[in-house]
């Protein structure tokens, strides 16, 4: 168990690391995918692809953004890979809207570092049998 703590905090900072290339300034959110110890999708929130990478306007987040978790998981579908039995790491904990695409992947768990004011998602993927974890990243714990 002590060994999958250390990859999983390695694969939440890489996670971290990969939300560096969002162009959204309100809040940069990646996520990988893991599979038997190999990444298998990566994704960081943005927008769909031949939009301007622009997230938001006075500080409003336009709707088409899409969420760091959905990138990854339909990078997936556009691969020959699947994501049965996965591990998502997600810098932020997933939305209702991305839990359900996270429960129809087949993904098993999730750890995420950062907590975000609505619930709902994860009590969803609790709801789905889906093992959730909380490790808080480095800049949480200082808090």
């Amino acid at each position: 168990m002590k060994n999958s703590s250390i990859l999983d905090r390695r694969y939440l900072r890489m996670a971290q690391i990969w939300s560096e290339n969002s162009y959204c300034k309100r809040r940069q959110v990646g996520a990988l995918i893991v599979k038997d110890k190999m990444i298998i999708s990566d994704g960081y929130n943005g927008t769909p692809s031949g939009f301007p990478n622009i997230c938001e306007e006075n500080n409003v987040t336009f709707p088409y953004v899409l969420h760091a978790e959905a990138n990854a998981i339909t990078k997936i579908a556009r691969s020959g890979n699947n994501s049965d039995g996965a591990t998502l790491y997600v810098t932020d904990s997933p939305c209702i809207e991305c839990s359900k695409l996270i429960i129809q992947s087949g993904i098993k768990r999730v750890v995420y570092g950062r907590e975000y004011r609505l619930s709902d998602g994860i009590d969803l993927l609790r709801r789905a049998g889906i093992t959730v974890e909380y490790l808080p990243l480095a800049d949480d714990e200082k808090e």
